[in-house]
């Protein structure tokens, strides 16, 4: 039987750009994930679109529960550019 995995992230690269992330916040109606990264390691990211904005949602599993926090909310472009540099090991 095969596994299939998603996304990992490369390696964080010297001179990443932090990302602000922030406790989730409620735009209203339902959030469609876009894209995920693998969820065998943590935190795990997913790339998130909703009225007619978009973020990247991270969660952080461990023993003492699990905490979820959110990007900045962006326009479509900005958000897949963001995206691109957090899997390329450019932001984080």
């Amino acid at each position: 039987m095969m596994e299939f995995h998603s996304s990992h992230l490369k390696p964080l690269r010297e001179g990443f750009v932090p990302i602000a992330w922030s406790e989730p916040v409620s735009r209203g109606g339902s959030v469609r994930v876009r894209a995920h990264t693998c969820g065998c390691m943590t935190p795990s990211y997913e790339l998130c679109s909703a009225a007619g904005l978009v973020h990247i949602r991270r969660t952080v599993r461990s023993a003492g529960g699990t905490c979820v926090s959110e990007s900045p909310w962006l326009r479509s472009a900005a958000a897949h550019r963001l995206w691109e540099s957090l899997l390329d090991g450019h932001a984080r």
